[in-house]
């Protein structure tokens, strides 16, 4: 369900503002869905509304962004599929600017990235405040997060911590005192330089690695690297990741609370907010059921099985009761 062109031979079946918001400047396409309103949508509340759901290009964003317009869908609107937009900046800009009216941000993106903050907010619940406050200025409306936290960890083989006992990053970092050569570690090239990387990561814990133990790969070899081989005992990993399951990790918890909280919330362009109030109720009760491990099986089905993400959303919002099929 990327962005795909519709334009062609589709004049006349759409509605003008859909074919002028579809052609031209943007891609996308209308969702067709045949689905109606379950536990959320009751009454279609936006019968008559145009709404233009985006995410950004990877697969837990673009089943977060599909959920939205299949609610949308549901509660009576026409949707426009603008999901799967290249990086962070470019999905942003259509909120900000109201080429889309909706998608799931995260609230550590929000605070670093877009409002350019250097520290984090240690309370999830603080960081959201903070980001919804200060993001008003930019005509954008930040409503209640989930605790899906997509944030950054290392993980360990069930196998490799039989040996060694691991929980904490505070554990580990004992274990690189006691025994240096122990602790190696693959890592993507930008953590290994970022502040809220590694090296926030060893101050924070108060470790030094040695240049030799870190190995800078790819994201996706990491994961293969640290569950199959010897050549790292830990490895960075996104914490909704669905492989950490899928290849038996154990994820270490940052029990300094260093890593950045990176809590999905829905983030609405203000107009489309004051035109249309009736969104919050429909994406609160989603957001909620919104967890980290809910994150890791639905990214699995996506990322280890190879299900399309629109199937994903769509089979979990019917079997949560949010939407039927029409």
């Amino acid at each position: 369900m990327g962005p795909r062109k519709v334009c062609a031979g589709l004049v006349g079946v759409l509605a003008p503002a859909l074919l002028l918001s579809g052609c031209g400047l943007k891609s996308g396409s209308p969702m067709v869905d045949d689905v109606v309103p379950g536990s959320v949508g009751r009454g279609k509340p936006l019968s008559g509304a145009s709404l233009t759901v985006t995410s950004k290009n990877f697969s837990e964003n673009i089943v977060l962004g599909q959920m939205i317009g299949l609610v949308f869908k549901a509660a009576g609107a026409e949707v426009l599929d603008r999901t799967n937009l290249p990086g962070s900046i470019s999905a942003r800009e259509a909120i900000v600017k109201g080429g889309a009216d909706a998608m799931y941000e995260y609230t550590g993106t929000g605070w670093i990235t877009y409002l350019g903050h250097a520290k984090p907010i240690a309370d999830p619940l603080k960081q959201w405040e903070a980001v919804r406050d200060e993001d008003r200025r930019n005509g954008v409306t930040w409503l209640p997060p989930s605790t899906l936290d997509n944030t950054y960890a290392l993980a360990i083989s069930r196998k490799n911590n039989a040996k060694y006992h691991l929980r904490t990053l505070s554990d580990v970092a004992a274990l690189a005192g006691r025994n240096p050569s122990a602790v190696t570690i693959c890592v993507e090239n930008e953590f290994a330089s970022r502040d809220d990387g590694l090296p926030g990561m060893e101050k924070a814990y108060g470790m030094s690695l040695p240049a030799a133990n870190i190995k800078k790969m790819d994201a996706g070899i990491i994961y293969t690297q640290v569950s199959k081989s010897d050549s790292c005992l830990l490895g960075e990993v996104f914490t909704t990741d669905g492989r950490i399951k899928a290849m038996d990790l154990e994820v270490l918890v940052d029990d300094k609370h260093f890593f950045p909280n990176y809590n999905a919330a829905p983030v609405v362009h203000t107009k489309t907010f004051e035109k249309y109030p009736q969104i919050a109720e429909l994406l609160d009760p989603v957001t909620r059921k919104l967890t980290t491990e809910v994150a890791q099986e639905l990214n699995a089905k996506v990322d280890v099985d190879g299900q399309d993400p629109h199937d994903v959303a769509k089979e979990w919002l019917i079997q949560e009761g949010f939407i039927k099929k029409g």
